[in-house]
């Protein structure tokens, strides 16, 4: 129930009412809220890191929680080197759990309505340039003849990251009916099952139409179902799958910095913004419910801009 790279913390070490109150939670979020499996397991890890960290402070029961504990708890994290990235979801997952018991009737008080949240750390992500990405399709296309299906495959699915700039557990859970052809459109699941539609460009068209309507069959199995993307042995690709064959893709190439899905959706993003699109269109796109989330690619563009600048200008 810990997140990663956290010590695993044993339930059974957990007072009572701080186990009722993380399964109560736990069911709050999978049934009320929907969110993915790997989102429940992120908060649970983080809530379980605080009950730990409370009965040390001899708080056995969650609605005793106070900001001085919810603070020092923090303040420990930070001392520990926890990134500010860490420090700010953890507080975000503060203040969902309590205010959460208080809706409940778990606590009479909200501990985290005055928490503050840490601003995180903003990383500019890695992005591939439009040549780059060329040079990838390239690459696997030329290697077809001797590759066969899976070649295919992971050309399809690597068009279909870049072109939508979809997330990688959308894309693994995209199944037949989920395609449009004719009007070049997939319907996406997001976060939190949110859907919403995402329309994708020619090459990724045909390498779609070529993988789902000629190459899929000689993979798919009874475990096949109607995934689009299939593994070796026919289930559903999964997510740690999409991601060995991205990096191994890229790195194919040669020159490359090692990218995986997410490295595609950012150059997605980055790309379409250099080109002109709406920063509220990117943010529809990309399935961001905060504009703020979608603002990062506007400084990666900045920052590709001054470079250019500090290598070309005489004065720079």
């Amino acid at each position: 129930m810990s997140s990663a790279g956290e010590p695993e913390i044993e339930v059974e070490s957990l007072s009572s009412a701080w186990q009722a109150a993380l399964s109560g939670w736990a069911h709050h979020l999978e049934v009320e809220r929907d969110l993915s499996d790997h989102t429940v397991r992120a908060y649970l890890g983080d809530i379980s890191n605080l009950a730990n960290h409370s009965m040390r402070m001899s708080i056995e029961d969650p609605a005793d929680l106070r900001i001085g504990v919810l603070r020092s708890w923090l303040a420990g994290l930070q001392s520990r080197g926890k990134s500010r990235t860490t420090v700010a979801r953890r507080s975000t997952a503060a203040r969902s759990f309590t205010a959460w018991l208080v809706r409940c009737g778990m606590a009479s008080t909200d501990a985290a309505a005055l928490l503050v949240n840490p601003k995180p750390h903003r990383v500019l992500p890695e992005t591939l340039s439009a040549q780059a990405i060329d040079a990838t399709v390239r690459q696997i296309t030329e290697s077809l003849v001797d590759e066969g299906s899976l070649g295919v495959r992971d050309l399809a699915m690597i068009e279909v990251l870049y072109a939508t700039g979809i997330r990688v557990s959308e894309l693994v859970g995209l199944d037949l009916s989920d395609i449009d052809t004719s009007r070049r459109v997939l319907r996406v699941f997001g976060k939190g099952r949110k859907e919403r539609a995402v329309p994708y460009g020619l090459p990724a068209a045909e390498a779609l139409d070529l993988w789902s309507s000629v190459h899929r069959a000689k993979i798919a199995d009874s475990a096949s179902g109607n995934a689009v993307f299939l593994g070796a042995r026919g289930a559903r690709i999964d997510q740690r799958a999409v991601r060995r064959v991205v990096h191994a893709r890229i790195e194919a190439v040669g020159g490359l910095p090692s990218l995986g899905p997410h490295g595609l959706r950012h150059s997605a993003a980055t790309h379409l913004l250099e080109g002109g699109a709406d920063l509220r269109m990117v943010q529809e796109l990309l399935g961001h419910s905060s504009l703020g989330t979608t603002q990062i690619y506007t400084h990666v563009s900045a920052e590709r801009l001054r470079s250019a600048f500090i290598q070309a200008h005489p004065r720079a």
